[in-house]
């Protein structure tokens, strides 16, 4: 074999060799970074905790959630449907404009206008089950985030209140998030004057807690 022939042969051989190597790299960093994946399109559909209420824009926590998405390498886009006072009722009643078709994901957050309101859970139970039946007959994927009553109300109201996000929670195609003010709720320090509304550091706590749960609904 001639000198150019050798060199010839290794550079074939190095080729080879490079594009092997590329090869390998590309895909561990597929592999460690899962959420490089299609476009999904999330809804957060709820009222004044969704909304921002008392918060600038960019602080309510759809927007923050999204950042936190794009951060990590996933291609979502998170529209506020947060409409302040609405009640589960109010929220059935909006929720064929409220919602796009083209809609993958949506993070339904109603529920403590009704226990603030003293709502009868029968009633709050029946909205909230048809929203989330209408949005999986859809084809859509539904995170549905929890409320608790408050304590004033009683035991009885509580506990029947708070098993209608347990039930709803067991449908296919439904990811229970079991209290959407996990963290927050009664730390001054995290929720505005009123008590009842986080502040942005609160909403800060609420998208770190969100964010292993619907990571694996973007997948």
């Amino acid at each position: 074999m001639t000198v150019l022939e050798t060199l010839n042969a290794q550079h074939r051989q190095f080729r080879r060799c490079f594009i092997l190597l590329f090869t390998i790299v590309v895909m561990a960093a597929a592999f460690n970074n899962p959420a490089v994946a299609k476009p999904v399109t999330i809804v957060a559909f709820g009222d004044s905790l969704t909304a921002g209420y008392g918060l600038a824009s960019q602080e309510a926590y759809p927007v923050k959630l999204q950042a936190a998405l794009r951060a990590k390498g996933y291609d979502v886009t998170i529209t506020n449907a947060g409409v302040s006072g609405d009640t589960s009722t109010g929220g059935l009643q909006r929720l064929d404009w409220s919602i796009g078709k083209d809609v993958d994901l949506v993070i339904v957050e109603l529920g403590a206008n009704d226990a603030l309101r003293g709502i009868e859970p029968s009633v709050t139970r029946q909205s909230l089950t048809e929203i989330v039946t209408r949005l999986r007959a859809d084809g859509k994927k539904v995170l549905l985030a929890g409320m608790l009553a408050p304590p004033n109300l009683g035991d009885d109201y509580g506990n029947e209140f708070k098993v209608i996000f347990t039930d709803l929670g067991k449908l296919e195609g439904v990811t229970l998030y079991p209290f959407f003010l996990e963290g927050v709720a009664g730390d001054p320090t995290l929720n505005q004057p009123d008590g009842l509304h986080p502040t942005a550091k609160g909403i800060d706590e609420i998208v770190k807690r969100l964010l292993p749960v619907i990571e694996p609904m973007l997948k």
